[in-house]
């Protein structure tokens, strides 16, 4: 789901099995990754996974760094990430968002070459976008509940509504 210009591209790390079944980015109950785009002000009100659609029109889109769908983002390979790194730069070349947005820290990491990269805004752009990095929004991930999720959000959501 991606369109030219977008303001933001959120870019997961691969479709879980539910997502996979369904056909929707971050479908599964328990997912905060709908909730915290509502609450950081990216959506006027919380859409369900299958209105993901609608994001194009507010000037966000999704894609997966890896297509293939796993039970958990451990069953990638390395080599796996390396090359969705290289169709996504192929993607951002072709679509020019102002700002790609990783929704998962190890899976920037791997893709990219950067082991020390940290959550926020990085240093390093992508093919011309700036680079945000996220928390994995996975009910997996208990490392970060859902308030310090919409505060990352927010600080991505805060700067790409001020950029034209």
């Amino acid at each position: 789901m991606i369109a030219p210009r977008l303001k933001v591209l959120f870019c997961g790390i691969n479709p879980g099995l539910y997502s996979a079944a369904t056909g929707f980015h971050f479908a599964r109950p328990g997912n905060r990754f709908w909730p915290a785009l509502h609450a950081a002000g990216f959506t006027p009100r919380l859409f369900h996974p299958s209105e993901n659609r609608e994001l194009l029109d507010l000037g966000y889109g999704l894609t997966n760094l890896v297509n293939r769908a796993t039970a958990s983002a451990a069953e990638l390979s390395p080599a796996e990430f390396v090359a969705g790194g290289q169709r996504l730069r192929a993607k951002v070349r072709r679509y020019r968002p102002r700002a790609v947005a990783f929704v998962g820290l190890g899976a920037y990491r791997a893709a990219f070459g950067r082991p020390t990269a940290t959550l926020g805004l990085q240093a390093d752009k992508l093919e011309g976008a700036e680079v945000w990095v996220l928390p994995s929004p996975s009910g997996l991930n208990a490392n970060y509940q859902l308030p310090a999720l919409i505060q990352l959000f927010r600080q991505l959501w805060q700067r790409s509504s001020k950029r034209r």
